[in-house]
């Protein structure tokens, strides 16, 4: 039982009420009995995860962060409304039981979901699982798989079609990160100039459109206890549209860490793409563009731009502790990385090929 990912105490702060959660939830979810028991998920930095027992029954809620938010972050119906297009065209969502619009129950939307229960890998293998080189091959082959299935899904007959705008993409991307980083910046961050005028001067061309997810990555991933090779669940759907599968795999690879990079890196790493046998980022790249068929001459801009948007997450999250908004020590530390990834950021610009 080691294995399976499990809840713990809610953190300072990020209390919910309960008596408002369990009287809405027994109004829409027929057959709940007995008082409600919450625990909270440790790992996420932005939505927050909590595991709801009810009697017999376990699900999981899910709500935004408390304090400033961006403006079109953090929305729950749009999270609920992929997750129920993709019930049947890519099996590895949760199903949702409930969503609240409801701002009176407990101040913000929120919505309620089937608990897909499993191993969930963060940093390190969990106590009790231990692979060998060849497993954690094929491990990260079926992770990626699940990414490259995702990107094959038809959209369009999901109902997904008006989703996202796939024309015009790239250019979103690169102007509304760059715009949520001016806006989150603090007095003591780096302005990140050269960073988003490089972005701006080499984007390419918008790719083939694609239902993306835009955080995919070990720790969203869910596997089998039985068989920890095997993808039963894919979760945390907030950051899904209609894109390029490019940009996805870049915002994959800002937190796919290998043992030889430096140091600071490697205190970032929050997944074990460190572990013999896991591919490096150029060979995922590769594989990508193999399993897809499509042509990749270099990922550079792909690899910038999936860091500098992991930058904004970490500067709008740091935001929150910078302001007294969030009492979770852990996003103190994020100005450090961030001042950090300014210097990498431009060495692997001068050492671009574009």
């Amino acid at each position: 039982m080691t294995r399976i990912d499990s809840a713990r105490i809610v953190r300072q702060g990020e209390e919910l009420d309960l008596g408002a959660v369990e009287a809405y939830l027994k109004s829409v979810i027929p057959g709940l009995e007995g008082p409600v028991e919450v625990s909270q998920f440790p790992s996420g930095a932005s939505n927050l995860t909590y595991l709801l027992k009810i009697g017999d029954r376990e699900m999981v809620l899910r709500r935004p962060p408390f304090g400033r938010k961006a403006k079109t972050a953090h929305d729950m119906g749009r999270e609920c409304r992929v997750l129920t297009a993709l019930h049947d065209a890519y099996p590895y969502v949760p199903r949702v039981l409930a969503f609240c619009g409801d701002q009176s129950v407990m101040g913000c939307d929120f919505f309620v979901m089937e608990r897909i229960e499993g191993i969930i890998l963060r940093k390190g293998l969990p106590r009790g699982l231990s692979l060998s080189r060849e497993e954690v091959g094929q491990l990260c082959r079926n992770v990626v798989d699940r990414m490259i299935e995702l990107h094959s899904v038809d959209f369009r007959a999901a109902g997904l079609e008006d989703f996202g705008r796939p024309e015009g993409y790239v250019k979103r991307q690169v102007e509304g990160w760059s715009k949520r980083y001016v806006n989150a910046r603090t007095k003591n961050a780096p302005s990140f100039e050269c960073v988003m005028q490089w972005l701006n001067t080499e984007m390419p061309p918008d790719g083939r459109p694609c239902l993306i997810h835009g955080d995919f990555r070990f720790d969203n991933v869910v596997l089998d206890p039985q068989d920890p090779l095997k993808v039963i669940g894919v979760l945390d759907w907030e950051m899904a549209t209609i894109g390029d599968g490019l940009m996805d795999l870049g915002n994959s690879l800002a937190y796919w860490i290998e043992k030889k990079d430096p140091l600071l890196l490697r205190i970032m790493r929050v997944q074990p793409t460190n572990l013999d046998g896991m591919m490096t980022r150029d060979e995922v790249v590769r594989y990508y563009a193999e399993k897809t068929e499509i042509e990749i001459d270099t990922f550079d801009f792909y690899r910038i731009y999936g860091l500098f948007r992991l930058v904004v997450i970490m500067q709008q999250i740091y935001y929150r502790y910078y302001n007294r908004q969030t009492r979770n020590r852990r996003f103190g530390r994020f100005i450090y990385l961030i001042k950090y990834l300014d210097g990498y950021l431009n060495r692997l610009i001068d050492a671009s090929s574009l």
